[in-house]
């Protein structure tokens, strides 16, 4: 029971309810749709103006989107920790995968791929792209990325790896399970490209001693550019240059 001791607001009353929590409530019909979205990888901003322009006078802000988001996750996953939960669905979806552990419960490295990705990789197997990005989850981890390439020019995920660190002890141990997903020693890749990863490289002529290692030409354009821009003061001047180098590297032969 509420048992009212004055009656009389200490305020005025409030022109509008913008930014009132009771206002930024998603009803039902919205958190449903915010999960269909999140289903088919909708970005949380792409969400928010989805719900805006069904609804006019909605007050909700991305921070609701990322609560909502989140729920919907969690719901999914139950009482199981985000590691446990891509264990169980690599079981679920039948993908090859592999880990280790630190201690007796604590995941250090895991590698997966998908079944098709495997006939991908035995069918086109001339030329692979290993890079690893960042900022994809709450532990910081490094995701090691293989990409194949086909002989139409078109790419397709070949394999990803979480590591514990990017050592070259971290870096062998998956390049050892990919090199255990092609089904015949003369199907091994011809050419592998890299990014000036020191660790990687190693990790490659140890893994992959008979392929050969390239540089990526993006990582090297983009290091020329960042070199030559602050030489050269001009823009004429250093699109000239740019362009000069990029017919260099273009050149059919050494002549």
């Amino acid at each position: 029971m509420v048992k009212l001791i004055c009656g009389i607001h200490n305020h005025e009353l409030v022109k509008s309810l913008v930014g009132h929590p009771y206002v930024r409530r998603l009803p039902k019909v919205e958190k449903t749709l915010i999960a269909d979205m999140t289903k088919s990888m909708m970005k949380p901003r792409n969400i928010l103006l989805t719900l805006k322009e069904h609804n006019a006078d909605s007050c909700t802000t991305i921070k609701q989107i990322y609560n909502a988001r989140s729920a919907y996750h969690s719901s999914i996953r139950g009482s199981d920790t985000e590691m446990q939960h891509l264990m169980k669905l690599h079981e679920r979806d039948q993908y090859i995968h592999w880990h280790r552990l630190k201690d007796e419960d604590v995941v250090r490295d895991i590698f997966w791929c998908h079944p098709d990705a495997v006939k991908l990789v035995n069918a086109c197997n001339l030329v692979f792209l290993i890079d690893s990005t960042y900022k994809t989850n709450r532990y910081r981890l490094p995701l090691l990325v293989f990409v194949g390439v086909t002989p139409t020019g078109t790419t397709f995920s070949a394999g990803f790896a979480y590591l514990e660190g990017e050592r070259l002890n971290n870096v062998v141990w998956p390049l050892e399970h990919f090199r255990g997903i092609f089904l015949r020693r003369d199907v091994l890749p011809r050419v592998i490209v890299t990014n000036r990863d020191l660790a990687l490289m190693n990790a490659v002529k140890t893994v992959f001693p008979e392929c050969t290692n390239l540089l990526c030409s993006f990582h090297i354009n983009k290091n020329v550019k960042a070199k030559w821009k602050s030489l050269i003061g001009q823009r004429n001047a250093w699109e000239y240059v740019m362009y000069a180098w990029g017919t260099l590297v273009d050149c059919p032969s050494e002549q």
